[in-house]
């Protein structure tokens, strides 16, 4: 149920009363529920295929590598998640399989997660599923959607993320 004021507006009002930064607490605190509202949404769009938007994410990683696999180490950094998460997100496509677990070739310590055909299948499938719902941002036109991505860029470079 909708609230009859917006909670972050009066976030920022009280919190305006004890410190300063007002503009970046009430803008971060706008990107965070934002991407909790997102992320469900689309978590919610994936669930009838057995994906989460994180497993969602590892599969089309795995889609654009050149050979449909990786190593998890590369997975988790291109991912940015923790190499435990890595292996859990795996281990549960394995179980679905979407991916297979395979010996690097030529590093013994390594393992590759591969891609198999049924996993690129439901890349495809769920992939049509996201595009016909916006990827749940389908309030904002393509105007403002190139300028969200144009403001977040500098936040995203300046840790490092390019």
């Amino acid at each position: 149920m909708a609230l009859p004021f917006d909670p972050i507006d009066e976030a920022a009002r009280q919190w305006g009363t004890r410190w300063d930064g007002v503009p970046a607490m009430h803008a971060v605190t706008s990107l965070m529920r934002v991407q909790q509202l997102v992320i469900g949404r689309l978590d919610a769009i994936l669930k009838p295929h057995g994906l989460t938007f994180a497993r969602y994410e590892a599969l089309v990683l795995l889609v654009f590598s050149s050979r449909g696999s990786l190593p998890l180490g590369k997975m988790g950094e291109r991912l940015q998640v923790h190499p435990t998460s890595v292996t859990s997100i795996v281990r549960r496509l394995e179980s679905a399989g979407l991916v297979e677990r395979r010996a690097h070739p030529d590093d013994g310590r390594a393992v590759l997660a591969e891609i198999t055909p049924a996993g690129r299948e439901l890349v495809e499938v769920a992939t049509a599923d996201l595009l016909a719902a916006d990827f749940a941002l389908g309030a904002l036109s393509t105007d403002q959607l190139e300028q969200l991505s144009a403001l977040l860029a500098p936040v995203r470079e300046e840790a490092g993320d390019f």
